[in-house]
């Protein structure tokens, strides 16, 4: 391992001239010794940090804890339960006891036993508003790459909701979800999260190669980047839904951040067709945003799905509204706590505005993309 890092070092030292010209080119002005030897530090620091270790006690309690505390309670039913995508006492208090009473095996009688346990730690009651206050201070925002998003965003990326980016293609989503997928590996100081990213990728739109681009402008070592990033590739509305069970277990045995999912509705497009199918298309899309956002919730991960456009046909754009809106129906609205509208403007510049968010004003600002990953527009 110290082999390991003294190469990192030694390579860093190489590159500690054009790090610090990039790290100019989008706002840190120090270009002195003492910049260069901190900068080398802190590369130590974030390519030896194991984000898989958790360095402070996690926000949920795993299942298995309950084997031997109940002598009716075996491992073979947390099993049962873990199949079926119930890894922790959060995600059975979230279930409906019919769905739980569902799963092979589990008598109703059992089920209510591990709901009587579970619910002495899980609070499932109200809460007061300033004990929300105090939870939200310490909320952790992923950053963007641009500060321009960031505060238009109050921070970046807010993690335990689900963030919903909408555009026409081109428009940078894909982009702005590889930049999210290094960045939330990053120390809190830095605007990351420390922990690693599920990547649900139904376009086949996702690409180790920018990942190690983008890695390298944060002086990360690119093979711990692209380890940290777990990719599933999906073909069919089924499948989308079920890696979800799969994404749950890699969340319970390691410290995640980030769940994109690019794109959220290109299947359902394709898998249901024409008005005979939308109910069943809506009711498949809902059941998979409610698990989606059970993950925020269990986990305090932030969710970031991509989505579609299509031509907005009700008037309003005659009247000055956009001629675009996002697909998806209503279920998907209620399902995004944020909505980011994503437009192209003039070469790589783009438009990030907010369309919904229960608590940041509309607004939209400008930025860029690059090699480097989304960056601020540089101004001539």
């Amino acid at each position: 391992m110290s082999a390991e890092l003294d190469r990192r070092r030694t390579r860093t030292q190489k590159k500690s001239q054009v790090n610090v010209q990039v790290e100019d080119f989008f706002g840190n002005v120090s270009t002195d010794d003492v910049f260069e030897r901190d900068a080398i530090a802190e590369v130590d620091q974030i390519n030896s940090m194991d984000i898989g270790t958790e360095t402070k006690k996690p926000g949920y309690h795993l299942l298995s804890s309950l084997v031997g505390i109940e002598k009716d309670i075996t491992s073979s039913d947390i099993e049962k339960l873990r199949e079926r995508g119930f890894v922790t006492f959060e995600s059975v208090m979230y279930a409906t006891r019919r769905e739980l009473a569902s799963i092979d095996g589990l008598s109703e009688r059992k089920v209510e036993k591990i709901l009587s346990i579970i619910s002495q730690t899980v609070n499932m009651g109200f809460t007061t508003a300033s004990e929300i206050f105090v939870k939200r201070k310490d909320l952790i925002m992923i950053g963007t790459g641009s500060e321009k998003v960031n505060e238009l965003l109050k921070g970046g990326i807010e993690t335990g909701s689900i963030t919903e980016i909408f555009g026409e293609s081109r428009s940078g989503k894909s982009q702005f979800c590889h930049t999210l997928a290094v960045t939330c590996q990053l120390p809190v100081s830095r605007g990351g999260a420390e922990g690693r990213c599920i990547w649900i990728d139904t376009e086949s739109t996702f690409r180790p190669e920018r990942i190690a681009e983008i890695a390298e402008r944060y002086g990360l070592d690119s093979n711990l980047a692209l380890d940290n990033i777990s990719c599933a590739r999906v073909f069919n509305c089924d499948h989308q839904r079920e890696i979800l069970i799969e994404a749950a277990a890699l969340m319970a045995a390691n410290r995640h951040a980030l769940i994109v999912v690019d794109s959220v509705m290109a299947l359902y497009r394709t898998d249901f067709q024409g008005r005979g199918e939308l109910a069943d298309r809506q009711a498949h899309l809902g059941r998979f945003l409610r698990h989606l956002l059970r993950l925020a919730d269990e986990f305090g991960v932030a969710v970031v799905m991509t989505n579609q456009v299509m031509a907005n046909v009700d008037g309003s754009a005659m009247y000055g509204g956009d001629t675009k809106k996002p697909v998806g129906g209503h279920i998907m609205a209620h399902a995004s706590t944020t909505r980011l509208y994503f437009k192209k403007a003039k070469g790589e510049t783009r438009i990030c505005k907010v369309y919904d968010s229960p608590w940041l004003p509309e607004n939209e600002v400008r930025f860029a993309l690059s090699s480097l990953g989304v960056i601020d527009v540089v101004e001539e």
